[in-house]
């Protein structure tokens, strides 16, 4: 299987992953392609995450916590940390929950819900708390402080004023949507008996493959989807097996198949889809936790987004994502501009 993926994807991302497979002094983050474990484990990861999302809800940046040299990002714009974006305005951490760590490079990616109380003006009431979906990735340090945050921060359409009009978009909110999941998918905690594990860079590659249909589809390309795959996009059902069984979720319309909708449909949807940042690879359990930024020239905006993957024998089972929609060319605020500019995939480490 191993082998099989590396001839679907080798002719289409040879060139692309160049950025991964290139000698140290060209790595993303200036390491090298090895790396010794990272001394914070698997709990130790998820434990930063709710560490970290109680802080924000308190508005406390300690020193135990944080290093001094900390960088904040939120919807690619850097902040001050403490006191600005869903620093001031969460008002509890609970939520959902979908935690990605990466027990080599000491990073941690993450799919949650929060709640966060805003007000209706500049100057007018507070309105009730709301659920805020985040797209969340730590960087903790070997003295176990935290030094990056990065978070994509999904809130509902909120109008100026007393006005209690009706939302403009048709769905959900994202933050109620996702946090109406309640639990992620229990395929997401099983282990990949440790025969069928895939690398890294396999990982990686098949993450990618994704990237590349989206962008490049001819409805007759490579589409590395077991037959039962699912996506959820801000909580939306936006792909599911045939007979899927939908309940009371939300979907995109008439939902198709995930190989279905790219077979059939997703022709020159997205124009673009660049600086691809893996961020977070879990081996263990074959999850793939990327950033990237889906460009629509046509309609001039760009969906900013973090999106991961289940891997299974080298196809995906399971696609969530939590995204907004972004000024058009929008950055990260983590990349190089040729980076941002680059579609090739990144291995950020």
């Amino acid at each position: 299987m191993k082998q099989l993926i590396r001839n679907a994807l080798v002719a289409g991302a040879a060139m692309g992953l160049a950025a991964v497979y290139a000698p140290a002094s060209a790595q993303v983050a200036g390491v090298p392609l090895e790396m010794e474990p990272n001394t914070c484990d698997r709990a130790c990861l998820e434990g930063y995450v709710e560490s970290y999302l109680q802080a924000m809800s308190d508005g406390e940046v300690s020193d135990e916590l944080f290093a001094r040299n900390v960088r904040f990002t939120e919807n690619g714009i850097e902040m001050p940390l403490g006191n600005e974006g869903m620093w001031a305005t969460t008002v509890s951490p609970d939520g959902y929950r979908l935690i990605v760590p990466d027990v080599v490079t000491g990073q941690v990616a993450a799919l949650v819900t929060v709640q966060e109380q805003a007000s209706s003006s500049a100057t007018g009431p507070s309105r009730d708390p709301e659920h805020v979906a985040l797209s969340l990735r730590l960087r903790i340090n070997r003295d176990g402080k935290i030094t990056e945050a990065e978070q994509i921060a999904a809130r509902p359409e909120r109008p100026l004023g007393p006005s209690s009009g009706a939302p403009s978009s048709p769905f959900p909110a994202t933050g109620a949507a996702v946090h109406a999941l309640g639990s992620p998918w229990e395929g997401y905690l099983e282990a990949v008996p440790e025969a069928e594990r895939h690398t890294r860079a396999e990982l990686v590659e098949v993450a990618n493959a994704y990237f590349e249909a989206v962008e490049r589809n001819t409805t007759n390309d490579y589409y590395p989807f077991t037959d039962d795959c699912l996506r959820l996009e801000n909580g939306i059902i936006a792909a599911a097996p045939d007979g899927h069984d939908l309940g009371d979720r939300p979907s995109f319309g008439a939902v198709q198949s995930c190989k279905g909708q790219f077979e059939t449909s997703l022709v020159g949807t997205v124009t673009g889809v660049r600086d691809r940042r893996v961020v977070a690879v879990d081996i263990e359990r074959g999850i793939v936790f990327a950033f990237a930024f889906f460009d629509h020239r046509p309609i001039n905006w760009t969906w900013q987004l973090g999106e991961l993957f289940k891997v299974e024998n080298g196809d995906i089972s399971r696609i969530e994502a939590i995204f907004i929609r972004g000024p058009y060319g929008v950055c990260s605020g983590w990349s190089t501009y040729e980076q941002c500019r680059s579609e090739e995939p990144m291995d950020v480490r």
